[in-house]
């Protein structure tokens, strides 16, 4: 019995050293953390809208979407130029963050992806500018939707293969983006 509740105090001393230490890294490394998350953001926001020289969020109450995690103006000067809107769908690894450009124009001038946990070689493909340069154009008139075969006609984007589920739910995401824009920010 002596022996077991030893075993227990060297286990709940190592765990209890274990749990600060990782508690006073993680306060540590949080302030760069966010800040390399900001910077992310800042560089993905001038890639879908390059004609923007300068940002500012967008808070408004008449936003309702549980994907939507973020919307700035993009400004040139004192005009707006366009909105980046960051949305989150759940992909086939859980969540990816998709950042769509929109122009006022109404077109779309850019789609990022950044942080996603999709399969590398299949879902992770999204990231490349062979998928994600499909939306670069298209109107915001009516959803954007994915086909499995080349050929896509207008506001329609070919699936990556083997990745139906990702290609299916960047659209999503790019599809919430317009629904805001057209119905909240035009």
């Amino acid at each position: 019995m002596k022996e077991i509740v030893k075993l227990g105090m060297i286990l709940l001393i190592i765990t209890t050293v274990s749990a600060t230490v990782l508690g006073v890294t993680n306060n540590v490394t949080l302030p760069a953390i966010q800040k390399q998350n900001e910077i992310a953001n800042i560089k993905a926001r001038k890639e879908v809208l390059p004609e923007a020289d300068d940002f500012r969020a967008v808070k408004d109450e008449n936003i309702k979407s549980e994907i939507i995690k973020e919307i700035y103006e993009g400004l040139n000067g004192n005009d707006v130029v366009g909105y980046t809107i960051k949305t989150a769908p759940k992909g086939y690894g859980g969540e990816i963050e998709v950042m769509v450009g929109i122009g006022t124009d109404g077109t779309i001038h850019g789609v990022s992806i950044g942080n996603h946990a999709e399969t590398p070689g299949l879902g992770a493909k999204a990231a490349d500018k062979e998928f994600k340069g499909q939306y670069k154009g298209m109107s915001v008139d009516k959803n954007i939707e994915v086909i499995k075969n080349p050929g896509p006609k207008e506001n329609e984007i070919v699936a990556i293969s083997g990745a139906t589920i990702t290609s299916k739910a960047v659209t999503d995401g790019v599809n919430e983006a317009i629904r805001v824009y057209n119905e909240v920010l035009k």
